[in-house]
């Protein structure tokens, strides 16, 4: 399985040699192709060939380009990720809604529940009243308990003047730590033959990856619990190599130590099989043991 999240910093050029992305710089660094998961070009004075750009698609590598303040702009993903990709996308046209809404709820609930888990480590006394909101959902979480557990959720870790609407750098961190979250279920989505664009519970006709959106949820918590350690001052280059970093530290998944990446892929599949053979039971999501 790929692993490694590989990022350009600095002026450099990328070509492919003997199926080996090769960065040339100062000096010259060689990387196999089938160890990568995500290649990262933050500097905009980075110049790539289309050869290792169509190889690294080939290999389903996602490739994220980064703006001239270094953040996130845009990604490239292939336009069929799968040798089945019509006949994938013309089942997750007609997925049934009443098995879609039990994926979204089984996907909220885990999400609240990896929310509880982390104020439990902290020793917060809201993870009680997140543990009341578990036991108050209700199928499609029609009383939005989600948003009700995201308000004391942030506020517990953060203050209660902090709002998921300042932009503040605790935000800023959140987002950027978030838009990498999404590039690899986008990345797994696409890889599985399935579009991004069609969701569960997430419809806006302006988000390119509703899909993404919703199965993502559970895996948020991940990158809350990186920024609340790190309790940035400032946003630069190493704040966003540890948060690139989430997609390499290990997590727990049917019963076997992951690292992140991996365990997208294992429980985006199982998402997938759920929703295909209409079971929720084949769901499978992580244990953080961090």
């Amino acid at each position: 399985m790929s692993w490694r999240t590989v990022v350009v910093t600095k002026t450099a050029k990328l070509d492919l040699k003997l199926n080996y992305l090769v960065i040339r710089s100062n000096e010259i660094l060689k990387i196999n192709l089938s160890e990568i998961s995500t290649l990262i070009i933050e500097s905009t004075s980075v110049s790539i060939t289309s050869a290792l750009l169509c190889e690294m698609i080939k290999n389903k590598i996602k490739i994220i380009f980064c703006d001239e303040k270094r953040n996130p702009q845009s990604e490239l993903t292939p336009y069929y990720g799968s040798h089945d990709t019509s006949a994938k996308v013309r089942s997750q046209v007609t997925w049934n809604e009443h098995i879609k809404t039990l994926v979204w709820t089984q996907i909220v609930t885990e999400k609240i529940r990896n929310q509880k888990r982390f104020l439990e480590k902290l020793n917060k006394t809201e993870a009680d009243l997140l543990n009341n909101y578990l036991n108050e959902i209700n199928l499609g979480d029609t009383t939005n308990r989600e948003g009700h557990s995201a308000k004391v959720y942030f506020n517990a870790l953060f203050g209660k003047d902090f709002s998921r609407s300042k932009e503040d750098i605790i935000n800023i961190s959140l987002n950027y730590g978030y838009s990498i979250i999404l590039s690899a279920f986008n990345r797994e989505i696409v890889a599985n033959g399935y579009i991004t664009q069609l969701g569960l519970f997430h419809n806006n006709m302006f988000n390119q990856f509703n899909l993404s959106s919703d199965l993502m949820e559970p895996y948020r918590t991940l990158i809350d619990q990186k920024v609340y350690y790190m309790r940035p001052e400032k946003f630069e280059r190493d704040e966003k190599l540890e948060l690139v970093n989430v997609l390499n530290s290990e997590i727990m998944i049917e019963g076997k130590t992951q690292y992140v990446n991996n365990a997208i892929k294992i429980y985006c599949k199982s998402v997938f099989d759920a929703l295909s053979e209409n079971d929720v039971s084949k769901m499978r999501f992580y244990k953080d043991e961090l």
